[in-house]
């Protein structure tokens, strides 16, 4: 470990309770709607022991919430068929060996690439967790090479209904991701413009709302070329975020968030007045252009730390689970599995917030139990009302969700047979101290040295990105698509420098960063950036500022020392 970087292992804030997401209900009530008629509809046939097949359909509802339809519809597409092929993988192992440590092996092989495919295509949560937890169970499961595709087929007719609840709110509110991003991009512009630049935090909440504009960008981008009303109002709204982001100290905060407010719900999207007649010049095709598309290699190479990490980590996990005695080794897998964030000191929090939500949630269980052994029925309400409780929890912190969704486990295994619910807590306990202790210890022993490359890389392509802005600025007459695009390239290589620097702060066994530079080159670029906005005619200019053109460059320099002339060249 770098002297320079000394990492902390912090208990309490790990298991800090956070703001619930502003949709938590969608994934909440979603699940449900895409659980409840497959599950119901085996208890009417007296076939519950099938439901562990339609459940790995089902939860391909708990994806793409946050997606614009149209990108959303290929998301979980996408998503059911990595479900069901992860799940036809594991079955047919199953029905071609009984040996456990094949079957291990098996598993963390399926959860690396599951892990690797999720981080790559960054598809959000609940990531690779579910798709490992179906994939890793059904290893498990009794099967025949003849029951194989039956089963994989009722996942796959599973998936199709998950589809379907998934994109039918898009009926009553087509534009709803696109909103909502919109949204969190000006209320994240509100406070920073709250900082007037300079107070305490503002470097935080700066970064913050360059994150969050690019997100709704990118939003607006996935949900197709074709432009309408309510994207090009969308779209000036973002503008307006932007203006913001470049002048807090001449923003109005509560402007701001009452546009965001006006978001919400489905009424019309607040119409604002172009800060200049060309301004819608600089929207729709440049922002698509700003980026140019990356190779899946470039994005997979990265990974490859992690994968190997995944790997070993649930190989070791399951075989340590199988010298111990536990007869589910796959809960030790998937245990390790949920670990493995962007570094090893996330990891160590995702470690203590699974051991402390699933040695809650046991407990719940014990409790839970009784009542769902008295009828098959009570059983399923009982699993749909915990698939409720853990999505509308995990958002405010991954331990508070996971206190349901271990008792939830625990009952699917009952659906073929009712258990010894002793026996069940005792595996489900060991298996997790067992999964997260060698899980951890996987993450530590295999280094990301590349993580300080790639921070080199992210600062060589923010430095070319602002260099390349600079000089259309220098230019008296530059393209205004031209200068557009300079424009979100730039803001979509700091934000993902800013992401670089945070994942390599919390990687362990590495040479030092480097900090300072990475520090500069954020103010220089946002100084850039700004003064795009101002080059463009996107500020709009006070009474006094035009009165005296030089004063708003002077203020300038007080609140940003180190703003060269070239910076706020007019």
């Amino acid at each position: 470990m770098s002297s320079a970087t000394p990492h902390r292992l912090p208990l309490a804030t790990t298991l800090r309770l956070g703001r619930p997401s502003d949709i938590w209900f969608k994934p909440a009530l979603s699940v449900v709607a895409a659980v409840a008629p497959p599950n119901l509809t085996l208890l009417a046939l007296g076939r519950l022991d099938l439901a562990m097949y339609t459940m790995a359909g089902s939860l391909c509802a708990l994806y793409g919430h946050n997606r614009p339809y149209a990108a959303r519809a290929r998301a979980l597409a996408w998503v059911v068929l990595g479900m069901v092929g992860g799940l036809a993988v594991s079955l047919l192992a199953a029905a071609l060996t009984t040996n456990a440590v094949v079957l291990v092996t098996v598993g963390a092989v399926l959860a690396a690439v599951q892990k690797t495919v999720c981080d790559a295509t960054r598809i959000g949560p609940p990531g690779n967790v579910v798709l490992t937890f179906i994939s890793s169970a059904s290893l498990f499961a009794p099967q025949t090479p003849g029951q194989v595709p039956g089963h994989v087929g009722l996942a796959l007719a599973a998936g199709a209904w998950a589809w379907l609840v998934g994109m039918a709110p898009g009926l009553l509110r087509p534009h709803g991701p696109e909103r909502r991003a919109t949204a969190q991009a000006l209320n994240a512009a509100a406070a920073y413009a709250d900082t007037r630049g300079t107070a305490d935090g503002h470097a935080r909440a700066r970064a913050a709302t360059a994150a969050a504009i690019h997100a709704a960008w990118q939003s607006l981008l996935a949900a197709g070329a074709r432009p309408d009303r309510t994207r090009r109002a969308l779209e000036q709204l973002l503008v307006r975020a932007e203006v913001a982001l470049a002048a807090p100290a001449d923003t109005d905060p509560a402007r701001l968030r009452g546009w965001a407010r006006d978001l919400r719900g489905t009424g019309r999207v607040p119409r604002v007045e172009a800060p200049r007649e060309s301004a819608d010049e600089l929207l729709g095709l440049a922002a698509e252009q700003a980026l140019p598309p990356r190779s899946p290699w470039h994005r997979l190479a990265p990974l490859a730390p992690l994968a190997v990490r995944t790997a070993l980590g649930c190989a070791l996990a399951g075989y340590a689970a199988l010298a111990l005695g536990v007869g589910r080794p796959y809960w030790a897998l998937v245990t390790a599995a949920s670990l493995y964030q962007a570094n090893v000191t996330l990891t160590w929090n995702r470690g203590v917030q699974r051991v402390v939500g699933n040695l809650l949630g046991v407990l719940l269980f014990a409790a839970l139990a009784p009542l769902a052994h008295l009828h098959p029925a009570a059983l399923v309400l009982c699993c749909l009302a915990l698939n409720f409780g853990a999505e509308a929890l995990i958002g405010r912190n991954y331990w508070l969700g996971s206190v349901c969704v271990t008792p939830m486990a625990l009952l699917i295994t009952e659906f073929a047979r009712t258990q010894d619910a002793t026996e069940l807590i005792t595996d489900r306990i060991a298996d997790t101290l067992v999964g997260a202790l060698v899980g951890f210890v996987a993450a530590v022993a295999v280094t990301n040295r590349r993580a300080g490359d790639r921070l080199e890389r992210a600062l060589s392509t923010a430095e070319r990105a602002r260099e390349h802005a600079a000089r259309l600025l220098a230019e008296p007459h530059s393209e205004p698509r031209a200068l557009d695009s300079a424009r979100r390239a730039l803001a979509a290589a700091l934000v993902d420098l800013r992401a670089t620097a945070d994942a390599a702060a919390g990687e362990w066994w590495q040479r030092a960063l480097p900090e300072e530079r990475v520090v500069l080159t954020e103010q220089a670029g946002h100084r850039t950036l700004a003064a795009t906005v101002r080059r463009q005619g996107l500020v709009p200019q006070d009474r006094d500022s035009r009165q005296a053109p030089g004063r708003d460059q002077e203020r300038d320099r007080v609140q940003d020392p180190g703003r060269t002339t070239e910076d706020i060249r007019p």
